[in-house]
C-alpha cells in the first residue's frame, strides 16, 4: 500500500487536535462505552476483533440523523446513499464492495439486518431511524457468522426492546421543502413478566426537484411506519421477543439529470447535450403521461426465543416472515423523451429460521447455528421506448419469478490461550438453489420488432466461508488483533436477459480479506482511537455491461445487458476512528478512510463484427472501480453549554469529505479511455451544524439542524444504459436544508 499524504495530513490534524485538547485538561469526562453484537454475542466494542462502527440512538439524534443514509461520512470507507431512481432502495458499498442495482434478481453485497433478521433485497432498506437501541456497521467480509451476501460487510439495526421501565418519547419536526414529521415511541410493563412497546411515525416532504414547465415535484417523501413489540420473561432463563412492523411509502418519482446526448436507434438526435453537462439546477422535465408516483409496502413479523439451558449454554431461535410489494415508475433518461421509461412491479416475500447455541465458560466462548431461508420474488415490468425506434412504437413487457432456497450451518469459537491472548476460528457452509422463469415480449407496429423470448433455469451453488483471528489484550487500554476471513455473494440469473444467449447463470463472487487493527483508550478513557489496515482479494466480480448487438437480419440493434463474472480486484486501505471527551461538555470525533481499489483483471467477450473471427476479448482492467473514493473523512465537534436552571445548549458541527469517485462500472470510452464526465463525481466537502436546547432533566429539547450548509452540488449515483440511445443519468444529493425538531421524553 503506497503512502498517502492526504490521509496522513487529515488523520494527523485530527489526532493533533484531539490529543492537544485532552492533554490540556485534568477533568474526568469519558467517551461513551458501547456494547455490540458483531459476533452474535454481547461484547465491548473495544475488545471485539472486528472492524466495526457503532452508534446509539442518542448519538444519531445529536447529529440530526433521521434515516440510514445519514450515516454517510460517519463510517470510514462506507458509501451509503439512496439508490438510483428509487425512493426505497439503498446503495451500500463498504471498502469498495457493493451492489447498486435494485433489480430483483441481483443480490446485495452488504447484508442488512434488522434485529438479526436478514433483508434479502436492497429494495426496502431506506429505513427511517425509529426507536432504535443502536446501529452497527461491520466492515469487511462477514461470511462465517452472517452468511451469503455479506462480502462487503453488514449493516445491523437493533430496535429498542421493551422492558419493565416505562419510557415514552414524542418528536415533531418541520423543515425545508415543507417537511413535516412526527415520531412516537411508548414502552413499559404490562405485568411482571410482559412488556409492550409501540413506535410509529409519519413523514412528508415536498420534492427538491421540479419540472420547470408543469411545476410537478419529484424526489419527495411520504412515509408512514409503525412497530409493535413484546418482551415476555416468564422465568429467569426464558425470554421471548416478538414484533410486527409495517412501512408504507407513496412518493413521487426519483429523477436525475441526463448527462449525454440522446439518440434513436437510427441515429436521429432526440436530446442534444454538451460533452460537459450544464450545472444542475434541480429542474427536470419527464415524459408526459408517465405516472409521477411510486408505491411501496413492507411489513414483517418475527419472534426470538432465548432459553438458558445452563449457566454456560443458551439456545436461541429466530423466526421471521417479511413481505415487500412495490410499484415504481422510473424515467431512466430523465427527460421528456420517451426513451428509457419503465414501470416495475415487485412482489417479494421471505421466510427465515435460525437456530443458535451459544456457550460461554472458562476459556471458551462459542456460537453454532443452522439457518434456512426461502424467498420468492415475482415482478412485472414494462418498458416504453417509442422514441428509440421512431417513427415506430415500442413496448416491452417482462414477467419473471425467482425462488431462492438457502441452507447454512456455521460455528465460531474463541479460546483464551492466556489471560491476554485469544484465538478465534469459525466456518460456515452454505448451499443455495435458485429457480428462475422469465418471459419477454416486444410489441411494435414495426413487425420486425415483435418477438417473444422465454426461458426456465435452475442452478445450485455452495460455499465454505472460514475465518480465523488472533487478538491480544496488551493492557486495559490497548487491544490488538489480526483477522483473515472470507465472504461470498450468491450467483444468479440475468434479470435483463431479453435475447437468446443471455440466459446463462453467473457464478458467485468471493472475497478473502486480511485485516489487522488496534483499539486503544487513553487519558483515563477520555480518548478512543481505533486503527485498521486491510487487503481484500476480490474474485469473480459480477459486472453488468450494456452493448448493442447487430445482426444482418435485424434492422434495429438488439440491446444486450450482460452480467459477467468479469474480473478480479485488489482492494487495500486503512481506517482511523477517533473520539475524545477532553473537557466536560465537549465531544470530538474524526473518522478517516483510505481506499485503493483497482482491477487486476476485467475481461469482456463480445461477438466480433465478422462472424469468421468469433469472439473478441475487451480488456477493461484499466477502468476505475465504482463507488471507491480514495479518501473519506469526517471531523465533528459538539459542545454543551450549561445554563444552570435554564438547562443547556449544545452547539455541534461536522464536515464530511469524499474524494473523486466513479458512479458506474462503465465510466469511460472503451476505445479512447476518455472519461464520461457525467459518470464521475469530483471531490467535495459537506458542512452540517446544529444548536440544541434541553431542560435540566433532559426530558424536553428543541433543536435547529442545518445540512449541506454550503449548498454543495454533488452526485450520489448514476444510471448507465448508453446502449439504449446513449442514456447516462446521474442523481444528486439534497441541497441545503434546515429542520426544527422538538422532543419530549420520559
Amino acid at each position: 500500500m503506497r503512502f498517502n499524504w492526504k490521509l496522513a495530513l487529515t488523520a494527523g490534524a485530527a489526532w493533533g487536535v484531539l490529543a492537544g485538547a485532552v492533554q490540556a485538561q485534568s477533568t474526568e469526562p469519558t467517551v461513551e462505552e458501547l456494547v455490540v453484537t458483531a459476533r452474535r454475542t454481547e461484547e465491548n466494542l473495544q475488545t471485539t476483533p472486528v472492524a466495526i462502527s457503532a452508534f446509539t440512538q442518542e448519538s444519531l439524534t445529536r447529529q440530526g440523523a433521521v434515516n440510514v443514509t445519514d450515516l454517510q461520512g460517519a463510517v470510514p470507507n462506507l458509501n451509503l446513499v439512496q439508490g438510483r431512481g428509487s425512493s426505497n432502495a439503498t446503495n451500500i458499498y463498504i471498502r469498495g464492495v457493493g451492489q447498486p442495482d435494485a433489480l430483483q434478481t441481483f443480490d446485495p453485497a452488504v447484508g442488512v439486518y434488522v434485529d438479526d433478521v436478514y433483508i434479502s433485497r436492497i429494495r426496502g432498506t431506506q429505513f427511517d431511524l425509529l426507536d432504535l437501541a443502536r446501529v452497527e456497521v461491520l466492515r469487511g467480509p462477514q461470511g462465517t457468522l452472517y452468511g451469503k451476501n455479506t462480502i462487503g460487510g453488514a449493516l445491523k439495526l437493533v430496535s429498542r426492546a421493551p422492558d419493565q421501565t416505562v419510557r415514552s418519547q414524542a418528536t415533531a419536526t418541520v423543515g425545508s421543502y415543507d417537511q413535516v414529521e412526527g415520531k412516537l415511541a411508548l414502552s413499559g410493563p404490562v405485568n411482571d413478566t410482559l412488556a409492550l412497546g409501540i413506535a410509529a411515525m409519519g413523514a412528508a416532504r415536498g420534492g427538491y426537484v421540479k419540472d420547470p414547465v408543469s411545476n410537478t415535484e419529484y424526489n419527495d417523501k411520504n412515509t408512514v411506519a409503525g412497530r409493535v413489540s413484546l418482551a415476555w420473561t416468564p422465568t429467569d432463563r426464558l425470554r421471548v421477543d416478538a414484533s410486527a412492523d409495517y412501512t408504507h411509502d407513496k412518493s413521487a418519482m426519483t429523477v436525475g439529470q441526463p448527462t449525454s446526448t440522446l439518440a434513436s436507434a437510427f441515429g436521429a438526435i432526440l436530446l442534444p447535450l454538451p460533452a460537459i453537462p450544464a450545472v444542475y439546477d434541480f429542474k427536470t422535465t419527464t415524459t408526459p403521461g408517465l405516472p409521477n408516483e411510486t408505491r411501496f409496502e413492507h411489513w414483517g413479523t418475527q419472534a426470538t426465543i432465548s432459553y438458558e439451558l445452563s449457566d454456560a449454554l443458551t439456545f436461541k431461535s429466530i423466526t421471521a416472515y417479511r413481505n415487500l410489494d412495490s410499484d415504481d415508475f422510473i424515467d431512466i433518461d430523465a427527460s421528456a423523451v420517451k426513451l428509457g421509461d419503465v414501470a416495475v412491479r415487485v412482489d417479494q416475500d421471505q421466510t427465515s429460521q435460525e437456530f443458535q447455541l451459544a456457550y460461554n465458560e472458562g476459556p471458551w466462548q462459542a456460537v453454532a447455528g443452522a439457518y434456512y431461508l426461502k424467498e420468492n420474488v415475482a415482478s412485472h415490468q414494462e418498458a416504453y421506448a417509442d422514441a428509440f425506434v421512431a417513427p415506430f412504437s415500442f413496448l416491452r413487457t417482462v414477467d419473471d419469478d425467482l425462488t431462492t432456497t438457502s441452507w447454512a450451518a456455521y460455528g465460531n469459537a474463541s479460546y483464551a490461550l492466556t489471560e491476554q491472548l485469544r484465538l478465534s476460528a469459525g466456518v460456515r457452509y452454505t448451499k443455495e438453489e435458485k429457480d428462475y422463469f422469465r418471459t419477454t415480449s416486444t410489441f411494435s407496429n414495426f413487425a420486425a420488432l415483435n418477438s417473444k423470448f422465454a426461458f426456465k433455469a435452475n442452478k445450485t451453488w455452495d460455499d465454505v466461508s472460514p475465518m480465523i483471528s488472533l487478538d491480544y489484550q496488551v493492557n486495559d487500554d490497548v487491544f490488538l488483533y489480526a483477522r483473515a476471513s472470507k465472504g461470498f455473494k450468491s450467483g444468479g440469473f440475468n434479470g435483463r436477459a431479453n435475447n437468446p444467449g443471455e440466459e446463462q447463470p453467473y457464478a458467485p463472487e468471493t472475497a478473502v480479506s486480511y485485516e489487522a487493527g488496534a483499539k486503544t483508550q487513553m487519558f483515563d478513557n477520555r480518548v478512543r482511537a481505533n486503527f485498521t489496515v486491510f487487503m481484500n482479494d476480490y474474485q469473480d466480480f459480477q459486472a453488468r455491461v450494456g452493448r448493442s448487438v447487430t445482426s444482418p437480419t435485424q434492422p434495429i440493434p438488439a440491446i444486450d445487458f450482460a452480467v459477467l463474472n468479469a474480473g478480479k480486484l485488489k482492494i487495500s486501505g486503512a481506517e482511523l476512528e477517533l473520539a475524545a471527551a477532553p473537557i466536560e461538555g465537549l465531544s470530538l470525533n474524526a473518522e478517516v478512510g483510505y481506499l485503493k481499489a483497482e482491477y487486476e483483471e476485467f475481461n469482456e467477450q463480445r461477438v466480433a463484427t465478422l462472424p469468421a473471427t468469433g469472439f473478441v476479448t475487451l480488456d477493461r482492467s484499466w477502468q476505475t472501480p465504482a463507488f471507491s473514493p480514495e479518501l473519506t473523512a469526517r471531523l465533528a465537534a459538539a459542545y454543551e453549554v450549561n445554563l444552570g436552571d435554564n438547562g443547556s445548549v449544545t452547539l455541534g458541527t461536522q464536515a464530511r469529505y469524499r474524494s473523486e469517485m466513479a458512479l458506474a462500472v462503465d465510466n469511460a470510452n472503451l476505445a479512447t479511455r476518455a472519461r464520461f464526465p457525467g459518470m464521475w463525481q469530483d471531490s467535495y466537502w459537506l458542512h452540517d451544524a446544529q444548536i440544541v436546547w434541553q431542560n435540566t432533566d433532559k426530558t424536553l429539547s428543541a433543536g435547529l439542524y442545518g445540512k449541506n450548509l454550503a449548498d454543495e452540488l454533488y452526485r450520489t449515483d448514476a444510471q448507465e444504459f448508453s446502449s439504449v440511445g446513449g442514456i447516462r443519468t446521474v442523481y444528486y444529493g439534497a441541497p441545503r436544508t434546515f429542520m426544527f425538531t422538538v422532543t419530549m421524553k420520559h
